[in-house]
């Protein structure tokens, strides 16, 4: 089979992504490739249709345990034979695997890099056939990158005892140009052939808030996102603590994870999101990067991560079906203090590195700091600085940002900004600092007891911006810390101090000027019509069918089908094989297993419906999106739909097939399809 047949016969696609067509012909001409493709573009395919086309197996060496399990159960759903090799394995489950794998009974391999230097591995390399080892995650093997993972220094050895060089391919979802060429030094890559396809991930609408309350934001956003589910992150393991708890309390179904927890626990919290048994994980940046989950709609950053490249990874694991779903940002002031308190004490636990690569690395993580607090305080495009940051060129307006969704006036506010330093300069000629909520308060002219006791009401600067929403007053002081003309202090309680800009800004007065928000607009023609396809009640009766299905297999639901593919049901509205094949995501493998179970329940949905209303006006519907043949097979369907099943008639249904008639025959006698028979007889428990 060539390429696109694989792709559709496994994978159920008709055409490959950006760039995944590209880096697969390098690979199948032999030659080794980075591919850094942000995550929910497909880099799985890339490797795992070539590893279908080779002749001999395919290692993959991937980070965690989680995140090779959901790969081989997608990969053996789709009819692929595969296998995963780690410490989660018993060892009766072990040793089978080992056994099948001399055997030559798997295409693909996934392998912890810890894994690679034990002698089963070592045997196993010498007796068969490796044509390729893919290491994903590949940006872990660079001390400079993000998830720096001393075991992955381990795999160059492991190739060089290979008794011939395979292809070698590595894939990543972040990396900056410096990262680039460490994975190719460090993991020996013969004149690869790179592919950077881009960062931009146009299915999610990134948003930076500053609310007072964070709690209660968080609460309106996630009331906002119905039974979805979704992420919350937060920076500490207490902090998890608490928002979980709060949610529970609030009546959301959430659960919780970070490393502190038990290991049986933080297993067990984790399947009860995957299988969607709680719909919110708050959790630490422990979790995640081994979660395929599809479906996850939102991820909100309760806190400010210290770099973008985590925080792109950790909200990119939004929307990896492809569908639209929301980043959002939390943002305060006491999240840069915590960060920099953070990458401190990883500078000391970090005992791989020599002291002046720990100096190095300490001062790139400032920067990086610095970077992502200009991100969470920029007013322009956050897709723009997003994409820039990671060198992409890219649009000053992407339309799918809080920025570019609320709209934004350029306001001058250079006399706002001396005020706000001035009153810092005339409250540390009192001999002390203070922090941002003294400053706010004084500018406003507040009569608070603390503030009246101190003073500072005798100030010049008392009461010069009481017009002045103390919102904005708040937006105006971060912007001059992030810009370097004031700063904070870095103890536990941070106060507001003069920087040598705050002498330029009132010395040389140079324009200042910020973005101010406009009101929230809507969100755009396509979500309405995700979201109309989403809250109908077909798209909920295959959401419950698929549940059934995977409760049965004891698989994760999305690794049956993504609700992508769920909605593309409701668009196509398949009712045969043929039509079921045609469906996003689906390969010949899930149409073989599942075909009669979701067309019988389409077919019944149809007849039962036959006035469905469509998408609201304008947007895109299901007989708009399909193929002439297609149009004509639902209109078919709609006109011919069989009448309701009475009482006697499934009686006499049961009868017939317990007397050993076939189903075309029963089909016949009753005018129905032999779809809708099957579909029958399994809800009357008849057939399974």
């Amino acid at each position: 089979m060539d390429k696109l047949s694989v792709l559709k016969e496994y994978f159920g696609h008709k055409t490959f992504r950006s760039g995944q067509d590209q880096l697969i012909d390098h690979i199948l001409s032999g030659q080794d490739v980075l591919g850094i493709m942000p995550t929910g573009a497909g880099k799985s395919v890339c490797y795992q249709v070539p590893a279908l086309m080779l002749r001999g197996v395919t290692i993959v060496i991937s980070p965690l345990i989680s995140l090779m399990k959901d790969q081989v159960s997608s990969l053996i759903s789709a009819g692929v034979s595969a296998a995963c090799i780690n410490s989660s394995l018993t060892a009766e489950e072990y040793s089978e695997t080992i056994r099948n794998a001399f055997q030559g009974r798997y295409k693909l391999i996934y392998a912890a890099p810890e894994r690679l230097d034990t002698q089963d591995m070592l045997r196993l390399a010498s007796a068969v056939e490796i044509s390729m080892v893919t290491v994903d995650e590949a940006h872990c093997v660079s001390q400079w990158g993000q998830d720096f993972r001393p075991s992955y220094l381990h795999i160059t050895e492991f190739i060089r005892r290979l008794p011939y060089r395979p292809i070698i391919s590595a894939f990543t979802a972040t990396a900056t140009s410096e990262v680039r060429d460490d994975i190719i030094r460090i993991l020996d890559l013969k004149e690869p052939f790179s592919l950077v396809t881009g960062f931009d991930r146009k299915n999610l609408y990134f948003s930076v808030m500053q609310p007072q309350s964070k709690y209660e934001a968080l609460r309106k956003l996630i009331s906002g996102y119905g039974d979805k589910c979704g992420i919350v992150y937060c920076l500490s393991r207490k902090k998890v603590e608490e928002v979980c708890d709060r949610l529970n309390s609030d009546g959301f179904s959430a659960t919780r994870y970070h490393a502190g927890l038990p290991d049986s626990e933080r297993k067990q919290n984790q399947e009860d999101f995957i299988y969607d048994r709680r719909r919110i994980m708050v959790a630490t940046n422990a979790f995640g990067m081994g979660i395929d989950k599809s479906d996850v709609s939102f991820v909100i950053h309760y806190n400010m991560p210290k770099n973008m490249e985590s925080y792109y990874q950790e909200a990119g694991r939004a929307g990896r079906d492809g569908e639209p779903a929301e980043c959002i940002l939390l943002y305060s002031g006491m999240d840069v203090r915590t960060n920099n308190f953070l990458i401190e004490k990883s500078r000391e636990e970090n005992t791989e590195l020599s002291e002046s690569e720990k100096d190095l690395m300490l001062e790139r993580d400032r920067q990086r700091l610095k970077e992502m607090t200009y991100y969470s305080t920029t007013t322009g495009c956050l897709r723009e600085f997003m994409l820039k940051y990671f060198g992409e060129k890219a649009p000053n307006y992407c339309g799918n940002c809080s920025c570019c969704v609320n709209g934004f006036e350029k306001v001058d506010i250079t006399v706002d900004a001396q005020k706000i330093v001035s009153c810092v300069y005339r409250i540390r000629q009192k001999g002390q600092d203070y922090g941002k909520g003294m400053i706010v308060d004084v500018l406003r002219g507040s009569r608070n007891e603390r503030l009246l006791s101190l003073g500072f009401d005798k100030l010049s600067t008392y009461g010069i911006m009481s017009d002045v929403s103390p919102e904005r007053i708040r937006a105006e002081l971060e912007l001059l810390i992030a810009r370097d003309y004031l700063c904070l202090s870095g103890d536990d309680y941070p106060m507001v101090r003069l920087t040598a800009g705050s002498a330029e800004l009132l010395r040389e007065r140079p324009n200042i000027s910020m973005n101010l928000p406009k009101e929230k607009t809507g969100l755009g023609k396509k979500r309405a019509a995700d979201r109309f396809y989403a809250e109908s009640p077909l798209f909920e009766e295959l959401r419950s069918l698929r549940g059934k299905l995977a409760a049965k297999a004891h698989v994760p639901a999305y690794i049956i089908f993504s609700d992508a593919a769920l909605r593309d049901m409701c668009r196509i509205l398949p009712t045969d094989r043929t039509m079921f094949l045609t469906v996003s995501g689906v390969g010949r493998s899930k149409a073989d297993k599942y075909g009669d179970d979701f067309c019988g329940l389409i077919s019944e949905y149809i007849r039962s419906h036959p006035d469905d209303e469509k998408a609201p006006e304008g947007e895109v519907t299901y007989l708009e999106k399909q193929l002439d043949s297609v149009r004509e097979h639902i209109a078919v369907s709609r006109s011919t739909a069989p009448r309701p099943w009475t009482a006697s008639e499934e009686k006499q249904l049961e009868k017939e097939f317990r007397s050993g008639m076939t189903t075309d025959d029963i089909a016949s006698l009753h005018k129905r399809t032999k779809l809708a028979i099957n579909s029958k007889l399994r809800k009357l428990g008849i057939i399974s």
